[in-house]
């Protein structure tokens, strides 16, 4: 197996975190209704703009509406929005890649031009094109980034491939009569996904970022649903009052500077050169 848990990283501080405040965030969007101190969608029109206090601890916003409880629970949007994002990004890449690189070829030069077709426009105004052109709502901005993210899994899996089904031990699998496809799903796939996972792991703070930064223009989940995104948006537009947009923004920094320590982490303990450094 490429993971080993008996030789997990567990010395590599920055790992350990990453999941630490991955794991927490996990829990909170999973427990948000039952650990938020007030409604997230209640308004209060006489305690607006309430600086940080020990009733609320991050302040209310422009409605009255509890800061705290609405970044709990929008943990939930920018979490499902960046775990599906990284999920069907990377099946739908990977299996793309796959078949280009262990068919090669015509197959593999039409797949490959598709894929560049994509990458050729920046990320983020391709995301919010589709998105503008679809309409705002979750569902069509998952499917935005879904669209701009596939074609880095393909790259990846499609040269994975190309290494791996040069073994032997592919050789050893067609000449005792597997098929070609069968032995790219039960020899070739599962020795190239390391590195995928790796880059789906670096990638869910990515996704997280950009799905933020389109409900920041208005093109993500509609309101009232709290998000982070959306809030920060709030707070630019009531500068004065810095509690509005700061929280939802470190919000937004933890997930994705955890999935980074997490991927890294994730990446130098596969790559054999440097898992020595673990043991």
């Amino acid at each position: 197996m490429f993971l080993d848990l008996r030789n997990w990283p567990k010395d590599n501080v920055l790992f350990m975190m990453g999941a630490v405040v991955c794991m927490i965030w996990v829990i909170v969007a999973l427990f948000a209704d039952q650990i938020v101190p007030y409604d997230p969608l209640a308004q209060d029109l006489v305690r607006r703009f309430e600086p940080p206090s020990y009733d609320h601890w991050f302040g209310t916003d422009t409605l009255g509406r509890d800061i705290f409880s609405r970044v709990l629970v929008g943990s939930r949007l920018s979490l499902t929005a960046g775990v599906l994002t990284v999920l069907i990004a990377g099946v739908i890449g990977s299996l793309f890649g796959a078949i280009a690189g262990y068919f090669g070829g015509l197959v593999d030069d039409i797949m490959m031009r598709v894929s560049e077709m994509v990458m050729a426009f920046p990320a983020i105004i391709l995301a919010m094109t589709i998105t503008a052109a679809l309409g705002p709502s979750l569902y069509n901005t998952i499917l935005a980034m879904v669209i701009v993210s596939w074609p880095n899994y393909a790259r990846v899996m499609r040269s994975m491939v190309i290494h791996v089904k040069q073994n032997e031990y592919v050789d050893a699998a067609r000449t005792m009569g597997g098929s070609r496809i069968r032995t790219l799903i039960s020899e070739v796939l599962p020795n190239s996904l390391g590195p995928v996972i790796v880059m789906a792991t670096l990638d869910l703070g990515n996704a997280i970022l950009i799905f933020s930064g389109l409900s920041f223009l208005g093109l993500g989940a509609p309101p009232p649903n709290p998000e982070w995104g959306a809030m920060v948006a709030s707070g630019m537009e009531n500068f004065g009052y810095w509690w509005i947009g700061s929280f939802p923004g470190l919000a937004i920094f933890s997930v994705s500077i955890a999935a980074n320590f997490l991927g890294d982490g994730l990446r130098d303990y596969l790559d054999p050169r440097l898992r020595k450094s673990f043991q």
